[in-house]
């Protein structure tokens, strides 16, 4: 346990690499991560939790095949477990993520970016 806050930008500013997550710190056996994206994540699903996402700096459009979702800073979308989904940025886009401790980024353990923490 900290007994110190986490500045999330500070976290950020630690990194430069697109789509790799970093661990600032746990709540009730979730990790709670910090992610710079640009570009077309793949595309993929997670069949057992939903997938949540924050936006803190930048622009995130989530595609759906049922339709797309553009989020802004301050604004987040949980996408259902099981649905298809598509994390796209044109710019560089900050993103704060809470999930389930050992959950692959891209819904597969083989192809998932590995986490670290920070």
């Amino acid at each position: 346990m900290s007994d110190r806050a986490i500045n999330l930008a500070e976290r950020l500013s630690s990194f430069s690499e697109h789509w790799s997550p970093k661990i600032v710190g746990d709540y009730n056996g979730n990790d709670v991560l910090v992610v710079k994206v640009q570009g077309e994540f793949v595309w993929h699903s997670h069949p057992d939790t939903d997938d949540f996402f924050l936006v803190l700096k930048g622009r995130l459009i989530i595609r759906m095949r049922e339709g797309d979702v553009t989020l802004l800073p301050g604004e987040m979308f949980v996408v259902p477990r099981g649905v298809e989904h598509c994390p796209t940025a044109e710019e560089e886009t900050h993103l704060l993520l809470i999930e389930p401790k050992g959950t692959p980024n891209t819904g597969d353990p083989a192809t998932a970016a590995v986490k670290t923490k920070i």
